[in-house]
C-alpha cells in the first residue's frame, strides 16, 4: 500500500491505497484544487479488503480538520442503508414484498393507499412522495407524528402506476413497514443488526456513537445552469406538486444541529463518512458473505440490481430515472436539457444511493467491489456532480472498465 499525506494549501490529505489506485487519488486531490471541495473522504473495498481510504479538508465554520473518523450527513445515501433492513427482513421470511402494505401496517390503507404493495415503498412508486398541508418545525424529528401524517395523507396517484421520487417521505413509509414487520424500528435494526455487525461506521438516530466527530454541513454555492433547470423552475412555483413540496419542506432537516442527529429519519439523516458507505455495501457486493459469514443470502443481494422501475420522467425530480427495490441503478442523463448534474454512472450491474450534495455509496457485484464518497461542501444537481463521479470514473478505470457510451461502466 501506498501512503498519502499531502499539504494543498489549506487542505491537508491523508490516507492510504493500493497502487492501482493512483488516478482516484488525484481525482482525489483535483477535487480540493478545481472542484471546490471543503472536507471528504474516499473508500474503495474490493473482495471486502480496503483498496484505497482518503480523506482530508476542513470543516465548514471551524475549519477544523476533517479526520479519518470524521462523519457528515449523508442525506439521501441514507436510503440504501434503509433499504437493506427491509432487505434482510425478507431474507429472514418476516417480510413479503409481494405483500399488501396493510397486511403489515393496516392503517396506511385509506385515502387511495389500499391497494399499494410494499415493493412500491421500495422504487418510488408507492403514491406519497410528500406531504400537502405544511409539516411544522420540528415535525420531522417526531417519528410517530409522521407515521400518522402519512397514515392519512391521500395518495397522488393509484399506487404503482406511476413512479416519483419519495425523497423524505420514505423515512417513515418504509420505516414504518420495517417496524411492523420486523418488531424493531428501522434506526435500531440498522445500528445494530446492520453497522454493528459490519462494523460500519454509520447510524441512523443515533447521536452518541457520533459524539464529536461530525462535521457540519456547508449549502451549495449558487449556479446559474442550476437555477435555470427544469427543476428548480418548477420547484420556484410553490404549487401542490412534489417537486415544489420537496423543495419547501427539505429546509426542514436541520442537519447541523444534534435534535436532526438525534432522530430517526431514515431517508436522509444518516452519519456516516466513506468507509462506512463502502463497509455497508461491501458484503453486497460479494454474494452476501462478511468476513466468511452470510450477512444476507445471495439471492436478496440478486434481487437488489433487478430494475424495479424506470421512467422517462421522474414525478418529483422531474428526469428519467432507473429504481432496483430500494436502490438507484446507473442512470445516464447526460444529454438531458435543462438537468446539469442529473446522471450517477455505475457498472451494469451496480446498484447502490446518491445523497444531496454528491454523496454516494454502491455495490458492484461484477467487480466484488464496494465505493463511498461522503463530502461536507454540498454540489448543485439531482445527482452526482463532477466531484463524485471523477471519483467513480477513476476507480472503474482502475478495474480495468473502459467506457460508459451505453449509460454503464463496461
Amino acid at each position: 500500500m501506498r501512503y498519502l499525506k499531502e499539504n494543498l494549501g489549506d487542505w491537508l490529505l491523508e490516507g492510504q491505497y493500493d497502487a492501482r489506485f493512483e488516478s482516484v487519488v488525484e481525482e482525489f486531490k483535483q477535487n480540493f484544487i478545481r472542484r471546490h471541495e471543503m472536507g471528504a473522504s474516499c473508500v474503495v473495498m474490493v473482495e471486502g479488503e480496503i483498496v484505497l481510504d482518503v480523506w482530508g479538508g476542513v470543516c465548514p465554520g471551524s475549519k477544523e480538520p476533517w479526520l479519518k473518523d470524521t462523519v457528515c450527513t449523508v442525506f439521501s445515501s441514507t436510503k440504501g442503508a434503509t433499504a437493506i433492513c427491509a432487505h434482510l427482513l425478507k431474507d429472514r421470511n418476516l417480510l413479503d414484498f409481494e405483500a399488501p402494505v396493510k397486511k403489515y401496517w393496516p392503517e396506511f390503507a385509506k385515502n387511495g393507499k389500499e391497494t399499494a404493495l410494499v415493493k412500491m415503498a421500495l422504487d418510488h412508486s408507492i403514491g406519497v412522495p410528500h406531504y400537502r398541508e405544511p409539516v411544522p418545525k420540528g415535525g420531522f424529528y417526531d417519528y410517530e407524528y409522521m407515521v400518522r401524517r402519512t397514515e392519512d395523507e391521500e395518495a397522488f396517484w393509484e399506487p404503482g402506476t406511476r413512479n416519483g421520487y419519495h425523497a423524505i417521505s420514505m423515512a417513515w413509509i418504509v420505516g414504518e413497514i420495517v417496524n411492523r414487520a420486523g418488531s424493531k424500528r428501522l434506526g435500531k435494526l440498522f445500528n445494530e443488526e446492520v453497522a454493528d455487525f459490519l462494523e460500519a461506521d454509520f447510524s441512523i438516530g443515533d447521536a452518541e456513537r457520533t459524539t464529536g466527530r461530525v462535521s457540519p454541513v456547508a449549502l451549495a454555492d449558487a449556479e446559474d445552469a442550476w437555477l435555470s433547470s427544469k427543476f428548480m423552475k418548477a420547484a420556484g412555483k410553490k404549487d401542490l406538486s412534489p417537486t415544489s413540496l420537496f423543495m419547501r419542506d427539505f429546509g426542514l432537516l436541520e442537519v447541523n444541529k444534534t435534535i436532526c442527529h438525534q432522530s430517526e429519519v431514515g431517508s436522509a439523516n444518516g452519519l456516516s463518512n466513506a468507509r462506512g458507505l463502502a463497509t455497508i455495501y461491501s458484503p453486497l457486493a460479494n454474494g452476501g458473505k462478511h468476513n466468511g459469514s452470510q450477512f444476507i443470502s445471495k439471492s436478496a443481494v440478486a434481487e437488489m440490481s433487478t430494475l424495479s422501475t424506470i421512467s422517462a420522467e421522474d414525478y418529483t425530480l422531474l428526469i428519467p430515472t432507473r429504481f432496483g427495490p430500494g436502490f438507484m441503478l446507473s442512470t445516464d442523463n447526460r444529454n438531458l436539457e435543462k438537468a446539469p448534474n442529473s446522471s450517477a454512472i455505475l457498472g451494469r450491474r451496480a446498484f447502490g444511493h446518491v445523497g444531496a450534495g454528491g454523496s454516494i455509496g454502491f455495490a458492484d457485484p461484477d467487480c466484488r467491489m464496494s465505493f463511498g464518497y461522503v463530502m461536507n461542501k454540498m454540489g448543485v444537481g439531482l445527482m452526482l456532480n463532477q466531484r463524485g463521479q471523477s471519483l467513480v470514473d477513476a476507480t472503474y478505470q482502475s478495474l480495468g472498465l473502459s467506457t460508459t457510451d451505453s449509460g454503464y461502466w463496461e
